[in-house]
């Protein structure tokens, strides 16, 4: 079972091949032997997993059952579940337990999947290492060739992106907001998908920046993520942002081909300290491409280089708005002192991680009196244009390639001491962020140290259904196989 993919789990439950019960005891069995080493789940809920096993077994016996009914699934410790611990990997919400459902659980539960857990993340999802979590960094699953070094899996969702590469979930939840699902996918040698803002419901999803913060799938291939999509998605009048149009059906447009379709390629994501191993990557994606009838095509895409500047200006505005409820008075663990200014203080230095402070200080900083101008609103003005590039854009292309990270992941050790390179993590996820356009990661090859390398494609609004065409065409030519040394196959 521990090779199974979702696509293939779901079939053979429904031929009572194997039982939900039986997927679901290997899982949790799994993240016992493995997940000391990972730490990718914050909380686990066995009890809750079994019930819900049991309850999917009776309806496959009578053909009944939803899209992923049976299907063992972690979810991203950012979403509130309903009666199960929910932190964000926070000390301010270390005993949160909500007393309602996100959306996105809500139609996975609807849908009769199995929440194994909630999910590892940088706290309040800020991050591209997982190393910000208050519950201890989690680790890549992925080694070097000859190498015990301990590696990142990629921020925010990393532990979700290294539960699905472990063997530790058949998929999981993430969210993205300048790359968090993406890079992590790329990190962790698995798929991972960023649907258009609006796509999925944000309600009940603990929030970073509004206006970025987007629910996707994360899976060992891009079958599992359109699977996963089709039920995450939807509308919900709870979520003002969420657009009211239908879901396809994902998976029917796995084999669609790219036979005629233009591919652009922009010229101001091929720097000139970008790695080679990573641009021969990108050409070989190309190529792959190419040789399945798609024409590639140079675009620009001019306000690329303001792109990370921008995200951080508006992200860190937005998480410091969002972030004031958290004062021990409304929301959040309380530490006493003598006076409310003191409580305030304590308690926000106590219950937030020193990033978060960092975060919250900066997005303080470009809101207030004086500066507001010269930041916060010229940053809006430049990622107007942003958006504009993409529209541009897509005139002339369907799809843009790109690559996923500018590098194979790091050890917890070679982690940049300057926040400002961390950041630098995103330079190539950030742009379709900030234009709120659908984009993807899969896994295309290896680096010079056996590390997965992950290649990117963005499209139109709302055309998910494209991404996965040309996706599932790349992922194809590229015949990622390989698995991770901490593996459930390994100590089965």
């Amino acid at each position: 079972m521990h090779d199974m993919t979702l696509a293939a789990a779901r079939k053979a439950l429904s031929e009572r091949k194997i039982s939900a019960r039986e997927l679901v005891d290997h899982h949790l069995s799994a993240i016992e032997k493995l997940d000391g080493e990972i730490n990718s789940y914050i909380v686990t809920t066995p009890e809750k997993a079994r019930e819900a096993a049991q309850a999917a077994d009776a309806k496959l016996a009578k053909g009944e059952g939803g899209a992923l009914c049976g299907i063992p699934l972690g979810i991203k410790d950012l979403f509130c579940t309903d009666g199960v611990q929910t932190t964000a990997a926070s000390n301010i919400l270390r005993h949160f337990v909500p007393p309602y459902e996100s959306t996105v659980t809500h139609n996975l539960l609807r849908d009769d999947a199995v929440f194994l857990g909630k999910t590892n993340l940088d706290e309040f999802a800020m991050g591209s290492t997982n190393m910000t979590s208050a519950f201890g960094a989690v680790t890549n699953p992925w080694q070097r060739d000859g190498s015990s070094t301990k590696l990142v899996p990629g921020g925010s969702s990393g532990g979700s992106a290294a539960a699905v590469a472990a063997g530790l979930a058949l998929g999981a939840t993430g969210t993205d907001t300048g790359g968090s699902i993406r890079q992590p996918a790329a990190f962790c040698g698995i798929a991972g998908v960023k649907p258009t803002y609006g796509r999925c419901s944000r309600f009940g999803t603990i929030a970073f920046a509004s206006s970025l913060d987007q629910a996707g799938p994360m899976a060992r291939n891009l079958e599992d993520c359109a699977i996963l999509l089709g039920s995450m998605a939807g509308f919900d009048p709870k979520d003002s942002t969420c657009v009211d149009r239908p879901v396809p059906r994902y998976e029917d447009a796995l084999n669609r081909g790219v036979k005629g379709m233009r591919v652009g390629i922009p010229k101001e994501y091929r720097p000139d300290n970008l790695p080679a191993e990573i641009a021969a990557l990108w050409d070989q994606g190309i190529a792959w491409l190419r040789e399945a009838g798609a024409e590639p095509v140079e675009i620009s895409l001019p306000h690329t280089k303001y792109g990370l500047p921008t995200y951080y200006i508006v992200a860190l505005a937005e998480a410091s708005s969002n972030l004031a409820r958290y004062d021990g008075v409304r929301f959040g663990e309380r530490v006493p002192a003598d006076s409310l200014d003191a409580l305030y203080e304590a308690t926000r230095h106590t219950g937030f991680g020193e990033e978060v402070r960092r975060r919250i200080l900066m997005g303080t900083y470009v809101l207030s009196s004086g500066y507001y101008d010269a930041y916060y609103l010229r940053a809006q003005k430049v990622r107007t244009l942003i958006q504009r590039d993409f529209l541009n854009a897509f005139e002339n292309v369907d799809v843009i390639l790109t690559p996923t990270a500018p590098s194979a992941a790091f050890a917890h050790d070679e982690r940049p001491t300057d926040p400002v390179q961390v950041y630098l993590n995103d330079v190539f996820t950030v742009p379709a962020s900030m234009a709120g356009v659908p984009a993807l990661s899969l896994p295309a090859g290896l680096d010079h140290a056996g590390l997965p390398l992950g290649l990117q494609l963005i499209g139109r609004y709302f055309d998910e259904e494209t991404l996965f065409a040309a996706g599932h065409v790349m992922e194809k030519a590229a015949g990622f196989a390989k698995r991770p040394a901490l593996h459930a196959g390994n100590v089965a």
